[in-house]
């Protein structure tokens, strides 16, 4: 979960000088919040050492995570 998401998907927008793609996107989403992203993996990971053994909850990677957002967010916006 990304603090304050709208906003900062709206800065990234901003900020993006080419032709808007959702890789475009998440390059410079990962330039521009590194501690978010951060974030995110420490939450997976964490999350994933938590697990009991032989119950499986799934959890989709940071990476499908914030693409599926960047996804939904630019369908929005654009």
């Amino acid at each position: 979960m990304i603090i304050e998401q709208n906003q900062k998907f709206k800065a990234v927008y901003t900020n993006l000088t080419d032709k808007v793609t959702e890789q475009a996107f998440f390059n410079k989403f990962l330039e521009l919040y590194p501690e978010d992203w951060k974030q995110l993996k420490i939450t997976f990971s964490k999350f994933n050492r938590s697990k009991q053994f032989g119950k499986t909850i799934p959890l989709p990677k940071p990476e499908q995570t914030l693409r599926k957002e960047i996804r939904i967010w630019l369908k929005k916006n654009q």
